[in-house]
Parts: structure tokens; sequence; C-alpha cells
């Protein structure tokens, strides 16, 4: 049964977006930003991914309950756990969910190496990050934050069980020799035969002493659904960037602007480079350098801005204070 899916991340996509179309910001935060925008698109879907499969084939079921997108806080820790899968018996699949698009590797050390554009670079390792996760929900069980079950008087104390879910289409290269632990690496659509395999696997008859009925396991994954604690991230704050960019102050002049007057004949207006222009998709309207609301000679900087924005600002091109007046459309 699903308790709760994955928070929506749409508002951080725009205000990261917001930030990539600011005029203010330099080339190179503009770069960490739209890698952040990649993250978190890939991120989503890699979770989504593992999100699907889990439905698939737990979904419907009062025998288990599914938790997405979970953030806990306890005793001064956090966790971010992309699912929880809980049975009856209380095993706790602790699921870390990574898309790896273009395969990953790892080594005889238990190095993870990931790939963009064929060229290879490191990642923190999802098995350590999954331990920490599982360290947090330890501790969020045994202070009592979130109780686990009683039966016959007795606190069941749950089987917690890490997984690292990667993308089905990706390719996963393992070391040779035999390493603890990374058989818990595995594809999303791996996961059922894994969890098949864990159950016919425990011989233990004393294991079904645990079972507890299908409402109070709906009420112990509500309890712990119940302490996510979603963050709202300032992200102009995270790059440097301050709330709002500085409409007041002059754009800088840059190399392509000549402006009126120097090097020219009177009322004759500042050129804009043929492939730039051509890049802008605004032809040959050099006359577009000066503001169509009050008239004011522009720099190339802010001209580009609006050629950019083309659905705000319909082709034209305003200075600074007149763009502020242009309704954003809706």
């Amino acid at each position: 049964m699903l308790i709760k899916t994955a928070d929506d991340r749409t508002s951080d996509l725009h205000s990261l977006q917001a930030l990539v179309d600011r005029p203010d910001v330099q080339p190179d935060v503009r770069s960490r930003i739209q890698q952040e925008i990649r993250n978190i698109q890939s991120g989503v879907r890699g979770e989504r991914e593992a999100a699907y499969e889990i439905e698939f084939h737990y979904g419907k079921s009062h025998n288990w309950m599914s938790i997405h997108d979970l953030r806990l806080e306890c005793e001064g820790r956090v966790a971010q756990i992309d699912h929880l899968l809980i049975n009856r018996v209380l095993e706790v699949y602790v699921c870390e969910s990574k898309r790896f698009a273009e395969g990953v590797a790892i080594n005889e050390q238990g190095e993870f190496t990931a790939f963009h554009n064929k060229r290879a670079y490191g990642v923190p390792s999802p098995l350590e990050q999954n331990r920490r996760h599982i360290s947090v929900l330890e501790s969020v069980f045994k202070s009592g934050q979130v109780p686990p079950p009683k039966r016959l008087g007795l606190t069941i104390k749950p089987t917690l069980i890490g997984l690292v879910l990667v993308s089905k289409t990706a390719r996963i290269s393992r070391p040779k020799s035999k390493l603890d632990g990374l058989d818990a690496v595995l594809k999303n659509d791996q996961l059922k035969a894994r969890i098949d395999k864990v159950i016919d696997a425990d011989n233990n008859p004393l294991g079904f002493a645990k079972l507890i009925g299908s409402d109070t396991l709906e009420e112990f994954a509500r309890a712990l659904a119940s302490e996510h604690r979603p963050i709202r991230i300032d992200w102009a704050a995270k790059f440097g960037l301050p709330a709002k960019w500085p409409v007041s102050r002059p754009p800088p002049r840059v190399a392509t602007f000549t402006p009126i007057g120097a090097g020219t004949s009177a009322g004759q207006r500042p050129t804009v480079p043929a492939g730039e222009r051509q890049a802008a998709g605004v032809g040959d309207k050099q006359s577009k350098l000066v503001c169509v609301a009050c008239g004011t000679p522009l720099s190339y900087s802010v001209a580009k801005f609006c050629w950019f924005n083309k659905s705000r600002f319909g082709g034209l091109v305003y200075c600074m204070n007149c763009q502020r007046k242009v309704p954003t459309p809706s």
C-alpha cells in the first residue's frame, strides 16, 4: 500500500531556471546552476523509475507499505531516504535510487565512478550513503520518535535492509574480486527477485512471532511518514547571489558595444556581430539596441537578455527600468 509519494520538485526547478535567466549571473555560476538542474531532473527520473517498480509489485498489497522521499531528522542528524518498503514482519527495505544513465563502475576498494558524455568522474558511494540513512532510521526507532509496534507485550525490533537501486538501462561494472555488501547494488527490475530471495532464505520459524496485522503495519508506516521534514532551499543564497538582481545598477559595458558618437556618425547606432545576431535569432535589426519604450541606448548584454527571453519581451528590447514594467506572461 502506498503511504507517501515523492515531493514535487517543480518549484525548485522553476527557481533555478529563474536564476539562469538573470543577467547578473556570471557564466561560471550559471554553469553550476544548470548542472544543479540536470542533477535534480536526473534524480527525479531515477526515483520515479524505482517507485514504479515498487508500486507495480507491492502497491496493491496490504502486507507491504511503501514510503517515497522521506526526510527524517533525529538527534541532530538528517536522512533523505528515497524509498522505504515495510512488510508485516517489520523487514524495512531502505532503498537508495541512482540513475547513472551511462553506467557505473565499482572498483576493488568499493569506490564508485559514473560517466557523462563518455567521461568518467568519481561519485560518493551510495552504499555508504544508505548506511548513514539506516543509522538515522535506527535512532528514530530507538529514541521512541516513532516507536515500533508491539506484539504480546514485546516491542518488535525492525530489521533494516539496505539496497541501492540503479536504472535498469544502466551498465554496472563490478570488480572481479568479491566485495562485501556489493550485492546490495542491483537494477530496479531486480528488486522483487531480491526480496523474494531474502524471504525464501529465511527459514527461522520464530520470524512469524513478529508478524503483525495489516492495520498495525499501516499505522506504523503512517506514523513514520508523518515525521517527514521537507526543506526549502534558498537557491540564490546557495550560489552566492542576492535574492533579486540589482536592477538599479546600470549593466556593465562589454567589448562588443560601441556607444553612440564614439567612432560613429551622428545618429548611427552601435552594431552587433552578425554571428551573434543570428544566434539570437534577431536577423539584422540593429535598431533594437535602443529601448523601444523610452529610447534609451542599450548595451549589447541588456539587448541580448531580451532577445533570449522572447516569450516575455516578444523579440523587443527594453532597458532595465522598462523591463520591470513588462507584464510576465501567464
